[in-house]
């Protein structure tokens, strides 16, 4: 499992690494993105800490966007968990109310009474800060559903299976409250046990994989 995830870390590294100051125009419409963190490394270069997808089609970009710079954490569990561990770190009471499932009206309706509007506003600006300045990410191409899925699946149980892929100390993620987060090194819960990367496997991921040429 250490060769692998070793081999797949290398690859990654060979494609093109977008950024928030890049834009979303060389962004294929639909695909798979691998996220990468400032300050976390494992098999000799950075360390894969997300990995993610979207089901709709051509939705790549919206998927992308929704994270980086939409700042509403009922359109990004990603998000939500960032701010998690920004008001965990800080020790704020305010985390019990960021946790409430309000992505239904319903449910936004109920707890609009205790939300400060203001302080989230302004938690929700400082995701999207940490986000841009700390994440970057590279894509693979895959056209069908069916694909994403998949290798979205064994792409975190190869990461998250990994031995040698370990959080640093400073990571944000260690104060997240979510225990699997913590765990895992990962800023992500679902398809945390999937099966690994086959070595066949692992040879069909390198070719839809940008690469620099293909954006130049």
């Amino acid at each position: 499992m250490i060769n692998l995830c070793h081999e797949l870390h290398v690859l990654l590294r060979t494609g093109v690494r977008f950024d928030f100051s890049m834009g979303y125009k060389q962004i294929p419409q639909n695909g798979i993105y691998i996220m990468f963190e400032k300050g976390e490394f494992a098999h000799g270069g950075d360390r894969v800490v997300r990995v993610g997808t979207h089901t709709g089609e051509k939705q790549l970009k919206s998927r992308i966007f929704q994270h980086f710079e939409n700042e509403n954490k009922n359109r990004s569990i990603f998000r939500k968990n960032i701010g998690r561990a920004l008001l965990n770190k800080e020790g704020s009471p305010y985390l019990d109310i960021w946790n409430l499932d309000s992505t239904t009206k319903q449910k936004k309706e109920l707890y609009a009474p205790l939300v400060d509007k203001e302080l989230e506003r302004e938690l929700e600006r400082r995701i999207s800060q940490y986000i841009q300045e700390n994440f970057s990410f590279c894509v693979l191409s895959v056209p069908t559903k069916e694909d994403r899925l998949h290798y979205e699946a064994r792409l975190i149980g190869t990461v998250s299976r990994c031995e040698d892929c370990h959080a640093s100390g400073t990571w944000l993620g260690n104060y997240s409250p979510v225990e699997k987060i913590k765990k895992s090194g990962l800023w992500q819960v679902m398809e945390l046990y999937s099966e690994p990367l086959t070595g066949d496997e692992l040879d069909i991921v390198s070719t839809p994989l940008l690469q620099v040429s293909e954006v130049g």
